[in-house]
């Protein structure tokens, strides 16, 4: 098949799509595309909180994968969203995600699936996999995290070692927090505040920290973050800031402890050694406790890849989608 000038395939659309009643009355938006006989693949988006994209369908050959995309709850097309206020946080957790996962498997009659997913996307697939490993074929993960408490505290105040500036401005939006290790948790309570003025900006400050983080790689075009339509920009850090300042109901470094049920899972993970918002050190530890994982670390590359990056990407997806 004929492919983009950048290596991926051409833009497809979905053959069938709905919303699946995952319970306390969500509604999980789904998509398919791609070879309804091909092999399953499951796309798992990051953020928390960012909703799937149409680019992500390009990865896959269409002509081999039977490609599942779905949207967290309370962002993108799944309702209630959280750009609404009214939303209630209390049945969003990552239990709760890979319940619906396992939810949306069932609905659509898949036996194993693969997974792919980058940044928040990995954790959740860790969490998933190492739940149910005999659901899982296989995993493709670039810029790879577990959300422990360390990589938290690295990406909200560690990382201000190199942008002082950015994290004194992102420190001074909640003049309320106890200490540096609140920050998250205080954003997590503006976000929830009844007054729309507060809400919108917590919502811009958080983004201009991650914008920072991210300001030595992004290449042209809008801000990464704060260039977001405002209810998307709402659904991400609303959701991400719940999410972090819980650590992800995850006990610490449990992911990577509990990688060995991942034996017998091929993993590809492909990280850029410069990846300031999750620093290489959580992929190599992952790939020495994660049996049959295979590594590949791009240089010159961060968090958001490059053509490296799609190539190792890409590369995976095809080994796999031939297998």
């Amino acid at each position: 098949m004929d492919r983009e000038p950048d290596g991926t395939y051409p833009p497809i659309e979905p053959y069938d799509h709905g919303l699946l009643d995952v319970g306390d009355g969500n509604l999980v938006y789904w998509e398919v595309c791609g070879n309804p006989a091909g092999k399953p693949a499951l796309v798992v988006h990051g953020g928390p909180g960012s909703g799937c994209t149409a680019r992500s369908r390009q990865y896959f050959d269409p002509d081999r994968y039977r490609i599942v995309l779905f949207d967290q709850r309370n962002c993108g097309r799944s309702t209630p969203h959280t750009g609404d206020p009214a939303a209630d946080m209390r049945h969003n957790t990552t239990a709760h995600l890979i319940a619906d996962m396992e939810r949306l498997r069932r609905h659509l009659g898949i036996g194993r699936w693969l997974l792919y997913g980058g940044s928040w996307g990995s954790t959740l697939i860790l969490a998933y996999a190492e739940q149910y490993p005999e659901r899982v074929s296989e995993i493709v993960v670039p810029a790879v995290t577990t959300t422990r408490r360390s990589e938290i505290d690295w990406l909200y105040r560690g990382a201000g070692a190199f942008f002082p500036e950015a994290w004194d401005r992102f420190r001074a939006g909640v003049p309320e927090a106890a200490g540096p290790g609140d920050l998250v948790a205080a954003y997590a309570r503006r976000t929830e505040s009844p007054d729309p003025e507060v809400r919108a900006r917590a919502t811009a400050d958080w983004c201009a920290w991650e914008d920072a983080v991210l300001s030595q790689e992004a290449s042209g075009g809008p801000p990464p973050y704060s260039g977001r339509p405002d209810g998307a920009r709402h659904a991400f850090v609303r959701i991400c800031a719940h999410y972090f300042a819980h650590a992800a109901w995850l006990e610490e470094g449990q992911l990577i402890r509990d990688a060995g049920r991942l034996a017998g899972v091929p993993g590809v993970l492909v990280h850029g050694r410069f990846d300031m918002a999750g620093p290489l050190t959580t992929a190599w530890e992952l790939a020495k406790a994660w049996p049959g994982a295979e590594l590949t670390v791009i240089d010159g590359a961060g968090h958001l890849g490059g053509p490296a990056t799609r190539r190792a990407v890409l590369g995976a997806l095809d080994r796999f989608g031939r297998g």
